[in-house]
């Protein structure tokens, strides 16, 4: 097996596909990446741990047919450091060399016949631009639970209904909901997937090199259940899904509002970071709304104290409210908006973070509810 690549392709290619290696493979064979030649003039690189695989497609120009299984890491950082000339790669018995300029590498191969075969994908399902659903995933994702004795939150819920696709994801104190349009292969399409948080937001990133993205997803009883894939511009990625299980969420948005609050999202981004210098790990920072400004208080007591004044268009009762800060700049990071809207409902039930919409009674794609913190009186 031999074949002639770019650096810079190569480089790349090995590094998208080594994103899916396990730091810590339950068996040494899984830290391999997969290398194939076909008899198209195809390179294949590929990798698997069980739960996600990841495979990219180059065209050669050179190419010798045949297969390796080298370490995907290691490969992975010497592609990398490479000088910026075509790279040579060939097997010769046990070991595989690369070449590259005066640089020469020997890298031992490992059993490619233990190497499990990958996945197929599931029967293709739809499209969506690779853009916009990168910026979906970001939006909700943030909201996903951390915490894997809770795998029910540590995933985004994926909810197709013909051309709609609905994404959430909650980890008990914020939820993040997000509609966007796509283009089924067949308009009656209907799908639920439980899919990992950090899986798909890895994905949905990495996959914005090609103009759209093909989801790949059995409807109900359907050939590939528990499985779905994405792919885009010959890189192909399956992981396994979760268990369908969610919390009832639409029932938690609330849908009537005593006030609501308009404020340029810079600065109140920079307005929380300040005053959330002094605020301890679990503290609060707090928001009084009145009139037409927002004071932003954290500390109390003996502690550091921090208190800011933003201009607000607000509308409705005065209230005072408190929210973890972080959680709350991660909302305002994920908006997308020049104009954060908070809507209110009592000081004590949640409030919905969104962008401003353009129209008053246009519910907007993308919600970030976010819990408050109860103020000791």
């Amino acid at each position: 097996m031999m074949f002639r690549v770019e650096r810079d392709v190569l480089a790349e290619a090995v590094a998208w596909t080594a994103r899916s290696l396990p730091a810590r493979p339950s068996v040494p064979v899984l830290a391999g990446m997969r290398l194939e030649v076909t008899d198209q003039q195809q390179l294949k690189l590929s990798g698997f741990d069980y739960e996600v695989s990841a495979e990219v497609t180059l065209e050669l120009q050179t190419g010798d047919p045949g297969l390796v299984l080298v370490s995907g890491r290691l490969l992975a950082e010497i592609t990398r450091a490479l000088p910026a000339q075509p790279v040579d790669f060939v097997v010769e018995g046990a070991k595989a060399v690369v070449t590259c300029g005066s640089a020469r590498f020997t890298l031992l191969t490992m059993p490619a016949e233990d190497y499990p075969s990958l996945p197929a994908m599931p029967p293709a399902a739809g499209r969506v631009g690779s853009d916009i659903f990168s910026s979906a995933v970001a939006q909700v994702a943030v909201a996903a639970g951390k915490d894997d004795t809770l795998p029910m939150l540590t995933g985004v819920r994926m909810e197709i209904e013909g051309d709609t696709v609905t994404l959430a994801a909650t980890d008990r104190y914020r939820l993040a909901v997000r509609e966007l349009k796509w283009q089924p292969d067949q308009p009656d399409f209907s799908a639920i997937a439980m899919i990992p948080g950090r899986t798909l937001a890895d994905t949905a990133k990495s996959l914005t090199t090609g103009a759209e993205v093909e989801i790949a997803l059995s409807s109900t009883g359907g050939t590939g259940e528990g499985m779905i894939g994405f792919s885009s511009a010959g890189r192909r990625t399956t992981t396994r899904l979760l268990d369908p299980e969610f919390p009832k969420y639409r029932s938690l948005l609330p849908t009537e509002f005593s006030a609501h609050a308009d404020l340029a999202t810079s600065a109140f981004v920079e307005a929380v970071k300040r005053v959330a210098l002094v605020a301890e790990r679990n503290t609060p920072v707090r928001l009084a709304f009145h009139g037409g400004e927002v004071v932003l208080e954290a500390g109390s007591g003996d502690e550091a104290q921090a208190v800011e004044v933003l201009p607000v268009d607000f509308d409705g009762d005065e209230i005072n409210i408190a929210f973890n800060h972080q959680f709350l700049l991660e909302g305002l990071g994920a908006i997308d908006s020049d104009v954060a809207r908070l809507q209110f409902t009592t000081s004590t039930k949640p409030a919905i973070l969104t962008g401003k919409p353009v129209d008053d009674g246009i519910t907007p794609d993308y919600r970030y509810l976010i819990m408050p913190i109860r103020l000791s009186s």
